[in-house]
């Protein structure tokens, strides 16, 4: 996140793969409830964002040391890197990231012919197409188009296809000719495939990413980090300061936290919500697909990029920072 944050955090350990993430309908609930252990000094000028860990489970050892933040607000699942989040009021929790039913966040990617991500960085419109499950079929939508309806278990007859995200090659089964002429018909460019990610094929390494992570830390298609986390808090003071305002769809959250404090996540080094500890890594630095309109899928290159900037310079100038 760096100039503009979002925390986010990194895969489970095997022991963790069936704990859970439940957004309830009473506060009151237990797994509702975030609990953390301070770090220090939060960063003004980030946008609640940090890459994380997931920990061993020794919360009996360490309870006398957490105290309650905040809750859990939101969690979003983005089938598809860089098209339209999935809102769900509870999903679980594995290594790779949160799944809801038979949809996992960014299980799915569009290419290009010669097999490399093509993000809403180049085709800014993405954001406006959403994939979502319907019993054993996925739906792909967009404003002013059919949509196409497709078999959740792509057929292993389908082509296997090297893929590359940021410089890594990973496998995506395509998902056939129909979903690309549709993917291609919309957004008109040029043209593109959609492929999947299966359990059983090999994961990109975290820590070939970024030096920050573990070894043993792995991801499908997102960027290097499972998990992403935003504050209403920390985004409420970015809009404070912007003319036209931001969504947390902006910043692409899987987790939004309501209760606690402005930038009080970058404070944290270890969460707890429910069952689940996760560790912070590091702040998630943010680019231009965060001004990437989410409801238009119009690009302005400008906010709430420049306005970021703005209060991490000034942060570091009362601070006497060097950059």
């Amino acid at each position: 996140m760096g100039a503009a944050a979002s925390s986010a955090l990194t895969g489970l350990s095997l022991l963790q793969l069936r704990l859970r993430l439940a957004l309830p309908a009473s506060a009151q609930s237990r797994a509702a409830w975030l609990w953390a252990a301070a770090l220090g000094l939060a960063a003004a000028a980030a946008l609640g964002a940090a890459a994380w860990s997931t920990r061993d489970r020794r919360r009996r050892r360490r309870q006398r040391r957490l105290q309650q933040v905040g809750t859990v607000a939101q969690l979003w699942i983005y089938p598809i890197k860089s098209c339209k989040g999935v809102p769900v009021n509870e999903a679980e929790c594995t290594e790779l990231g949160l799944r809801s039913g038979n949809l996992r966040d960014r299980f799915w990617l569009v290419v290009n012919e010669e097999g490399n991500m093509v993000t809403a960085r180049q085709e800014p419109r993405l954001v406006l197409i959403s994939l979502t499950c319907e019993n054993d079929s996925l739906i792909l939508s967009a404003a002013y188009t059919q949509d196409l309806i497709l078999p959740v278990k792509v057929p292993t007859a389908n082509v296997v296809r090297k893929c590359r995200v940021h410089g890594l090659e990973i496998e995506g089964r395509d998902c056939g000719d129909e979903a690309a002429q549709w993917i291609t018909s919309f957004l008109k460019t040029q043209p593109y495939r959609l492929v999947h990610f299966e359990p059983h094929m090999q994961p990109r390494n975290s820590k070939q990413i970024l030096d920050y992570f573990r070894s043993i830390d792995k991801v499908s298609y997102a960027d290097a980090s499972p998990f992403l986390i935003l504050s209403e808090a920390s985004l409420a003071d970015l809009n404070s300061r912007l003319e036209k305002k931001v969504k947390a769809n902006n910043f692409r959250p899987n987790i939004v936290l309501s209760g606690c404090r402005v930038y009080e996540e970058d404070s944290w080094n270890e969460i707890l919500i429910g069952d689940v500890e996760m560790k912070r890594i590091m702040a998630c630095g943010r680019c231009i697909l965060t001004t990437v309109d989410p409801d238009t899928g119009i690009m302005s290159r400008k906010e709430p990029l420049e306005t970021l900037r703005r209060s991490f310079l000034l942060f570091y100038d009362l601070f006497g920072i060097q950059t």
